[in-house]
């Protein structure tokens, strides 16, 4: 589920049709939506309402992973395999995106880069574990203020399961008003 909703975020964010491009390097997650903010003062953002997103599993390695857990990782992925997951946009949502929008949690998160320009969006973020370990997300795809779609490749070195890379494809679609019962992206705590 966090990654589901760490890949809205970042398209969420990118999904400006008009006003300035976003264009930053080495970036913390609240610098980046700061950048967002001011981007959103003069252009619409996404359309709010229901938004509908599928993330599809297309690859995953873990060669370093006992294969009890491997196996287990893998049943798990495959059960919300192409699950659609529902989140509920407000207009005030959009006028003021926060960094929950970009992660579950982004206290050890940076942007390496985070470019969005002409209905295209390219994104690094590095995360680093407090029981060792790294953690790097590569996003890169296609958006407008109805629509996007991204791929993305999460690579985890170090740490206790070893180096793993997924990789995943994400369609959102707006699909009309909210009705209640979506996910929302606030989370306790969130670092800069």
């Amino acid at each position: 589920m966090k990654r589901v909703i760490l890949i809205a975020g970042i398209a969420v964010l990118a999904a400006c049709n008009k006003g300035p491009d976003i264009d930053v390097k080495n970036a913390s997650v609240g610098e980046v939506a700061e950048k967002a903010r001011a981007a959103a003062a003069g252009a619409r953002l996404v359309d709010p309402g229901r938004w509908e997103t599928k993330v599809t599993l297309i690859q995953a390695d873990m060669p370093n992973l006992p294969p009890q857990y491997a196996a287990r990782i893998k049943e798990t992925m495959a059960k919300v395999q192409g699950q659609t997951v529902a989140t509920c946009l407000t207009a005030a949502d959009l006028k003021k995106p926060t960094p929950e929008f970009l992660a579950a949690h982004t206290k050890n998160c940076r942007f390496d880069h985070y470019t969005m320009s002409g209905g295209k969006i390219d994104a690094q973020m590095t995360c680093t574990a407090p029981q060792g370990g790294s953690m790097s997300v590569a996003t890169t795809g296609t958006f407008s203020p109805d629509s996007y779609e991204t791929t993305s490749v999460m690579t985890m070195s170090g740490g206790p399961g070893g180096a793993r890379t997924t990789k995943s494809h994400t369609e959102a679609h707006r699909v009309g008003e909210c009705k209640g019962d979506e996910i929302n992206f606030k989370k306790p705590e969130v670092g800069q």
